[in-house]
């Protein structure tokens, strides 16, 4: 996706330890109408993939799942990362690492919004090892439902969390796929056109 390697490029900033930094209209401040294109382009690659809801991770993730789920007219469920007083114990639950904070989170959906026979798209921000799209696949294995596919909007390849995706059988799809950041620069998949950043 053209529009989000350029806005990478222009207002990313790599940090020590492989860390792409774009909390200016991902994940921190969000970009609607950059959202709203991410959304028309997993719905157009998702859209034969029979998708009954969208499934995400909070906060990062919302963003992005709302959007295409918005486009391809079916709700979307956010695993929460604390369990709020309200919600009852009929929840499903998964352990998920971050690497980036270094802590162990549990996010857990309550049961009543997965059924057996739902088809769930993943979506979720950024792909790294693959710790919580591991999480999302297991809370949906819990509920019996079937994962239609995976969608990121960015990926570090070198990071082994793509490969682990496609070696268990998921359609993936990045719309920006990054293979290195050494250096400082971003280079994407299959380009030589990184650029420094500070």
């Amino acid at each position: 996706m053209k529009l989000l390697e350029d806005r990478i490029r222009s207002d990313g900033e790599v940090l020590p330890g492989n860390v792409l930094k774009i909390n200016s209209f991902l994940n921190h401040q969000v970009d609607p109408e950059l959202m709203k294109k991410v959304g028309e382009e997993f719905s157009q690659l998702f859209k034969d993939s029979g998708v009954t809801k969208v499934l995400t991770c909070e906060a990062s993730g919302i963003a992005p799942g709302i959007m295409t789920a918005y486009e391809l007219h079916v709700p979307m469920v956010f695993a929460r990362k604390k369990k709020p007083a309200t919600l009852n114990d009929a929840v499903y639950w998964a352990d998920v690492y971050s690497y980036t904070k270094k802590v162990t989170n549990q996010i857990c959906v309550e049961q009543k919004f997965l059924h057996k026979d739902d088809h769930l798209l993943i979506i979720d921000d950024f792909l790294a090892n693959g710790e919580a799209v591991k999480g999302m696949i297991n809370i949906a294995n819990q509920a019996g439902a079937e994962v239609t596919g995976v969608g990121i909007v960015v990926a570090k390849t070198f990071q082994g969390g793509s490969e682990w995706i496609k070696d268990h059988g998921y359609h993936l799809e990045a719309l920006a796929e990054i293979a290195s950041l050494t250096n400082s620069q971003v280079r994407f998949v299959g380009k030589n056109n990184g650029r420094k950043r500070s």
